[in-house]
């Protein structure tokens, strides 16, 4: 088994979960009482969250880039970033450490594909909504991305800062999300990305008029294929 470095903290809330999905996937795969061998650096999110407000991309970088490195010297051997917006500066964390970093929109991107879809909404932070680095990613992978209107997007924004990352369910908030997947889904949209971790935290299958990629149980279910590859073969 290969050991999963984990760079977590963003927020704590969504690295939990991930803990748990990867954990309940080694066991499901090996039975008895494995689990994942892996090592996690948590961040105080509130750091980063002042520097994506700031707009210090370059600096966020820099903090995960050097987290990553303790993660790599703890012996990871595979790492994934647990978090959907900070896939931002992916590139300046691959280029720091000499071991692969799964990349969560690929990932989500093979999910897609194998579902034979090419369009997809696409809900998150308003960075995540807003700017081309997820959506290019994903064009790269030929599937087109459509994010909410402003006033959804301001919805979907606050309920995450607000509430999820601080551990917040509210039915409330549900019922916007549904309301905001099925207008995106009567203007053409053939599946939902939940493009932040913690909005797993809210809205399953059941909510959606069209197929959901859970792009954290997706992102960890890679993360176990990783690991595991050798022990498979």
């Amino acid at each position: 088994m290969k050991r999963i470095g984990l760079l977590g903290g963003m927020s704590w809330e969504s690295s939990a979960l991930y803990y748990r999905l990867i954990n309940e996937g080694v066991r499901d795969r090996l039975g008895g009482l494995h689990s994942a061998d892996c090592v996690m650096v948590s961040v105080d999110f509130a750091a980063v969250e002042r520097m994506q407000v700031e707009g210090d991309w370059d600096g966020a970088g820099r903090l995960l880039a050097d987290e990553a490195q303790a993660l790599v010297r703890a012996g990871a051997e595979v790492l994934v970033l647990c978090t959907n917006t900070m896939h931002k500066v992916a590139e300046q964390i691959e280029e720091a450490v000499d071991v692969p970093l799964l990349h969560l929109v690929d990932v989500t991107a093979l999910a897609i594909r194998s579902a034979g879809l090419t369009r997809v909404a696409l809900l998150g932070t308003r960075f995540t909504m807003g700017e081309d680095f997820y959506r290019d990613r994903m064009a790269r992978h030929g599937v087109e991305t459509m994010v909410p209107d402003a006033a959804g997007q301001d919805v979907v924004d606050r309920v995450i800062y607000e509430e999820l990352v601080r551990g917040e369910v509210r039915e409330a908030s549900r019922e916007e999300y549904r309301r905001i997947i099925a207008a995106l889904a009567a203007e053409g949209a053939e599946g939902v990305i939940l493009g932040c971790t913690e909005i797993e935290l809210l809205i399953a299958e059941e909510d959606s008029p069209v197929p959901v990629f859970a792009s954290t149980a997706l992102h960890a279910q890679a993360a176990v294929d990783a690991a595991l590859e050798e022990a498979s073969r």
